[in-house]
């Protein structure tokens, strides 16, 4: 068994776009028309073209709403990637305009750093000490 795809919900699938393409540097894999304004909308890292998938699917069923204000407020992170070095990464994220919840930090055998996606979420970026 293995991961193929897993989803973020967004606010604005076209901005969703070019936040995880443009800023977060990854590959577009799918982008089908489902109807109406939606798509199947999935991006891949360039490191792993044929690896894991991240759907940027649209926010709109009315669960999600409540569901991502209460884990943001809470600020906990709805993603998880891996970079090899937090540091540098979070110093170029902060370069193209990412604000930053949690700025860089040791939390054991790990760094990690949390940025708003600019659609709703809080991601982590983490990577080994």
């Amino acid at each position: 068994m293995r991961i193929q795809v897993t989803s973020v919900f967004v606010d604005d699938q076209a901005k969703a776009l070019d936040f995880y393409t443009g800023v977060l540097g990854f590959r577009v894999k799918n982008d089908i028309p489902i109807g109406g304004p939606d798509r199947w909308l999935t991006v891949v890292s360039p490191e792993r073209p044929d690896g894991p998938e991240l759907l940027l699917e649209p926010a709109g069923h009315p669960a999600v709403g409540p569901y991502r204000e209460a884990i943001v407020a809470d600020g906990i992170p709805l993603l998880q990637l891996e970079v090899d070095d937090v540091r540098a990464e979070a110093e170029r994220l902060r370069a193209a305009g990412v604000r930053f919840t949690q700025e860089p930090m040791e939390a054991g055998p790990v760094t990690v750093a949390v940025f708003d996606d600019t659609v709703g979420n809080l991601v982590q970026i983490v990577s080994a000490n």
